[in-house]
């Protein structure tokens, strides 16, 4: 794969207690900026959300939000993106940001987050797609989440190789790096 465009990043429209979120959000603006690489994300002015694309603005990145009309007043939408993509729901909103964008990268979040990783996680391992995915691991905030996949696949519920698909380090740098090299397994889940 080559370098990507634009990412997908998924992230919380709260700030967290860790004051490390929002720095890694802000860093994470910044550097997507500084590398030529568009923002595509859920469009809120909230949270590490807002955080993460005021920075990326800041330093004169490409920045489009997409947000469902029901969430417009509730994580307030960012009035100062490059572009804005108002869809009638959840299910428009992750279709759309994977349509727009060449990977994806999760910083902590709640039950949003993780429901959106774990959407284009599944659409990898089913082969809808061959993007690379990131966890950017701020304080050891996924080694949880990974400990379950191993025990997943050790429970026989995930092949390895789909385990793999997740990248994980806390320096989102590094895994920008490894999207350039990323090679997805070599079927979908139930090719025979």
């Amino acid at each position: 794969m080559a370098a990507p465009r634009r990412v997908c990043v998924f992230c919380g429209s709260s700030m967290g207690f860790d004051s490390r979120y929002a720095e890694e959000a802000r860093s994470l603006g910044t550097l997507l900026a500084s590398r030529g690489i568009g923002l595509v994300y859920g469009g809120a002015s909230v949270g590490t959300m807002g955080v993460i694309a005021d920075a990326a603005l800041a330093a004169g990145g490409e920045v489009i939000g997409v947000i469902p009309e029901a969430l417009g007043s509730v994580e307030i939408a960012h009035a100062g993106l490059t572009e804005l993509h108002v869809v009638a729901d959840m299910h428009q909103r992750k279709a759309k940001m994977a349509a727009l964008s060449d990977g994806f990268l999760a910083l902590p979040g709640g039950a949003g987050t993780l429901e959106e990783l774990f959407e284009v996680w599944t659409w990898a391992q089913l082969g809808l797609h061959e993007k690379p995915i990131g966890l950017v691991d701020v304080g050891g905030y996924y080694a949880p989440l990974l400990k379950f996949a191993d025990h997943m696949v050790s429970e026989g519920f995930l092949a390895a190789g789909y385990r793999d698909m997740l990248s994980i380090d806390s320096d989102a740098s590094l895994l920008l790096d490894s999207f350039a090299d990323y090679v997805p397994p070599p079927r979908p889940k139930w090719a025979k």
